[in-house]
């Protein structure tokens, strides 16, 4: 990484500005006086109105649905109200650390070896930086004198790592003309397929699967742990019910997603085949660290991760239950995820009760979209022989607020050649969380490339 390509002022306010995000340390472990990115909001405003000709050239507001769990919205007005709009939604939240498995502080934002470290510097801090050093960027000039010809907003988003019941939920269904959902830019997007052939393939995320959570309720005889003969042991019927789901094989996607990706990868046409049949798991290994990933976004995921069943050692439960994190394909509704539950349980399906926990449909754009195409060039004009690949993304994003509301989101930030992504997802909620300057560097130009091609 040569000096000339981290010597851009717009490269150096991002790293400025991550840096004061992350030492900033808005937790968010799902409680609801977490978080408080009140401070995060605070250190956006502060970045927004030091120059008077920006803070002239900008609305903001802030809105909090509890004290502390503030999101702040800035907004520079675009000359021609027919113009299409742009969004950037970034998320100011970060999910919990065990320090003691740091290396780092996990909050003092440190450079090291051409990375920064910390808590949300890939999730999704160092590309909420970016956004706001490039809006800042066109309220400069929207000041002097030349004003972007669509409305370009960047919202800084509270409580999306608990799935956005105090930031984006809240803000699409209590304040939904706050700003323009149509054309919006959030997490992740921008890392490399390792392609068989050696050719150059870039992700963008066009939709997430859903979520499905459900809890399985059995039931058996009660009674002292001491006389358990003859007895319906509801333990080991809950053990059974999580024997079969945990066996149970989803078939594979028939999603053009799904096509596109393995298609991607120029694998020999054998192994293509078994990926888009479902014929051979084994195929999966071909993805390598890519395997889990590539599972997820072609099969209804079923992971069995709460168990719960008796109190006392010597008394027989007479009731048990199994949570479930089920994660749907576009398309599949509840009823297709309970069938599947009913078949995977067999002539038990009889003895348990499904009960619906939080559900949430997958979402997806367009790939027909000025915005898409807009990406697309982006990506060209930093990598001119990469294809461009949209992917799901194995789990949710804010982005699914806005398709809800009828506009289009992607996943689009920028990595390096060699970033994988399977090394860009290994970053997520990680220990010793990391991201390259060089990334840094390449996703504040691709926005501003993005902003000037769109708006």
């Amino acid at each position: 990484m040569t000096d000339n390509v981290t010597g851009t002022d717009l490269f150096a306010e991002s790293l400025a500005l991550l840096q004061t995000l992350v030492r900033n340390a808005c937790v968010n472990d799902l409680t609801p006086d977490s978080g408080q990115e009140v401070r995060n909001a605070d250190a956006l405003e502060e970045f927004f109105t030091v120059d008077p000709a920006v803070r002239d050239a900008v609305t903001i507001t802030r809105l909090e649905p509890r004290p502390g769990r503030t999101s702040i919205i800035v907004t520079v007005e675009g000359s021609d109200p027919d113009a299409e709009p742009l969004t950037f939604l970034g998320h100011t939240d970060v999910v919990p650390v065990d320090a003691a498995r740091w290396t780092v502080d996990p909050f003092g934002a440190e450079i090291i070896d051409g990375k920064i470290y910390g808590r949300g510097t890939v999730d999704m801090l160092g590309l909420t930086a970016p956004m706001a050093v490039v809006t800042r960027q066109v309220a400069r000039a929207a000041a002097a004198g030349a004003p972007p010809r669509g409305t370009l907003t960047f919202v800084g988003v509270a409580d999306e790592e608990a799935r956005g019941g105090l930031g984006a939920k809240w803000l699409s269904e209590e304040h939904p003309a706050a700003f323009s959902w149509r054309n919006c830019i959030s997490e992740t997007g921008g890392s490399h397929l390792p392609t068989s052939d050696g050719s150059d393939a870039v992700v963008v995320v066009v939709g997430e699967k859903g979520a499905a959570q459900r809890r399985l309720h059995v039931t058996g005889d009660a009674g002292h742990g001491s006389q358990p003969f003859g007895r319906d042991f509801t333990v080991a019927r809950i053990a059974e019910v999580a024997r079969r789901i945990a066996a149970h094989r989803p078939a594979v996607s028939q999603d053009p997603l799904w096509q596109g990706f393995v298609e991607a990868f120029r694998f020999d046409p054998q192994v293509q085949d078994a990926l888009l049949t479902g014929a051979d798991d084994d195929a999966y290994l071909e993805f390598g660290d890519l395997a889990r990933y590539a599972d997820a976004v072609s099969h209804l995921t079923v992971a069995p991760t709460v168990l719960r069943a008796g109190q006392a050692i010597n008394v027989l439960p007479s009731s048990a239950h199994l949570e479930l994190d089920i994660r749907p394909l576009p398309g599949q509704s509840d009823e297709d995820v309970d069938a599947e539950l009913r078949d995977a349980l067999g002539d038990l399906a009889g003895e348990v009760e499904i009960e619906r926990l939080i559900s949430e449909p997958a979402e997806v754009s367009t790939t027909d979209s000025p915005l898409y195409r807009a990406v697309e060039q982006t990506v060209g004009e930093f990598f001119p022989d990469a294809a461009v690949v949209p992917v799901l993304a194995a789990g949710g994003s804010d982005l699914r607020f806005g398709r809800r509301l009828g506009g289009v989101g992607y996943g689009f930030a920028l990595n390096a050649r060699d970033r994988t992504l399977a090394e860009v997802n290994a970053q997520l909620h990680t220990h010793d969380e990391h991201l390259h300057l060089e990334d840094l560097d390449l996703t504040v130009r691709a926005y501003a490339g993005l902003v000037d091609r769109f708006l």
